[in-house]
């Protein structure tokens, strides 16, 4: 028993003693404004970041060689847009396709093969049916 109170004072005196650091805060109400407008200026800035990312890729560099352009151009040209413009292109990138006219190859290449394979179509020569 004599344990369980010592036990039972360290934890009340360490409980007590956190009690007296605590701190003043102060808060204030913010307007949706303000906080649409923090949220304009950190996307804007996010989309400069990520276009610049996407331009250190080499497969990009190479298109972009490919139509004339240096590295330095595409960054003084993506310096130059707009928050709106960067925001729309990233979205405009972001909302394409990623596999292009391949992935819809390559769909339509397994839909037949799995009919021929049941037996619902004969179009490839190596495949056996089921049935």
């Amino acid at each position: 028993m004599k344990k369980f109170k010592r036990l039972l004072s360290v934890l009340l005196i360490v409980s007590f003693s956190g009690v007296s650091m605590v701190q003043n805060v102060q808060a204030a109400m913010v307007s949706t404004e303000q906080v649409a407008q923090a949220a304009a200026v950190q996307q804007a800035g996010d989309s400069h970041a990520r276009l610049n990312d996407m331009l250190a890729r080499t497969e990009v560099q190479a298109e972009l060689q490919r139509y004339g352009l240096t590295e330095d151009q595409a960054r003084e040209r993506i310096a130059a847009l707009t928050d709106e413009e960067a925001a729309a292109l990233v979205k405009q990138v972001d909302d394409a396709p990623a596999g292009g006219i391949i992935g819809a190859i390559l769909l339509v290449f397994f839909v037949l093969l799995l009919t021929d394979i049941l037996g619902l179509t004969k179009v490839f020569p190596f495949t056996r049916s089921i049935r």
